[in-house]
């Protein structure tokens, strides 16, 4: 590619992060990668960093793209990719899953619409009812992220050319030539996929409680007391907590959820380490000190993806070993480290 070139598809890209990375219903704080291919190097978003700050920051890491299809030939999913230049940065946890794809631009994001689907155990079928059948798409079951979803997604790829990989309980990578091209593919699963969020009149919290000295603020996004008002999805917390891996990396394995402020005050009096958020059925939701926007980000994507799930039955919550293998897994802790608080 000439140096103009890939000087305006530079351009191109950072503004798509800006514009995609801006909105919660696509991206959510650290979540979701962009890169883009320039003969033998790819250009991948740095893990931890956040698309909204493409157009602020320089937030994307050369890595050696020959190479990592070389080692993909060879059936080496756990390639680490090599980082060109004097880049500090760490490229994204799923740089090989880019890689794999021949599109030039390539887009992997946890947009809401998509996501609500992704969720349900019958969600390939959806997609196969939804879906203009012209769209050239593949499904794959969910794994690991890393090595264990790019050998996946390379699996589904070999069955045939497909231009979007919906990955079940985590996301969607779309590739195309240029930017145009995954908007407006984006553009067409977010109609087709659209799902009216159901949303219920809330009755206003107390703005602080207080449990042994622990200090508890209702969360700042009103919207997301309806987790804790609303009679089924707060029994949704207990089951289907663990839906996909950012959720699980930023919020835990499990929900605190308590049946009364009573309850709350006497548990979180004997915990040696208190829970950043809690859930206090028919009151609201509070988060104490260590509950930073990147956190808040997250559980916004959670209630956003938990309101379009109006008449559907158990979703497909992650096993207690999938759960397992991202909490102690030290490249998603880097991540979490990195992200914002």
């Amino acid at each position: 590619m000439n140096t103009a070139r890939e000087s305006e598809l530079r351009r191109d890209v950072i503004a798509l992060c800006a514009r995609i990375g801006s909105d919660p219903l696509l991206v959510q704080g650290a979540g979701g990668n962009v890169s883009w291919k320039d003969g033998g190097t790819l250009w991948i978003k740095a893990s931890g960093t956040w698309l909204a700050d493409a157009a602020t920051q320089d937030i994307f890491v050369p890595v050696d793209l020959a190479a990592l299809r070389a080692a993909l030939a060879a059936g080496e999913y756990d390639t680490m990719p090599a980082v060109l230049g004097s880049a500090t940065l760490r490229p994204s946890i799923e740089t090989v899953l880019h890689a794999l794809m021949a599109q030039p631009v390539v887009v992997h994001i946890h947009a809401i619409d998509i996501l609500a689907h992704l969720v349900r155990p019958d969600c390939a079928s959806e997609f196969t009812r939804l879906l203009d059948p012209a769209l050239a798409w593949a499904t794959v079951p969910y794994r690991k992220p890393g090595a264990n979803l790019a050998q996946a997604v390379g699996a589904a790829l070999a069955q045939g050319p497909a231009n979007v990989v919906f990955l079940q309980n985590h996301g969607v990578v779309i590739g195309a030539d240029d930017t145009s091209g995954v908007l407006a593919v984006l553009e067409q699963l977010t109609q087709a996929l659209s799902v009216v969020p159901t949303l219920a009149p809330l009755a206003g919290p107390p703005a602080v409680l207080d449990a042994g000295g622990a200090r508890y603020d209702a969360v700042t996004d009103g919207a997301l007391h309806q987790l804790a008002q609303d009679p089924i999805l707060f029994a949704r917390l207990g089951t289907e907590w663990a839906l996909y891996p950012d959720h699980v990396v930023f919020l835990g394995a499990h929900a605190f959820t308590f049946p009364s402020v009573a309850a709350f005050q006497a548990a979180i009096a004997g915990m040696e380490t208190p829970p950043p958020v809690v859930f206090i059925e028919g009151v609201g939701v509070y988060t104490n000190g260590e509950f930073g926007i990147a956190k808040l980000a997250q559980l916004r994507c959670y209630f956003d993806v938990m309101v379009r799930q109006q008449g559907h039955g158990a979703l497909a919550a992650l096993t207690l070993q999938d759960i397992g293998e991202l909490l102690n897994w030290d490249a998603e802790r880097y991540r979490q480290n990195l992200s914002k608080k």
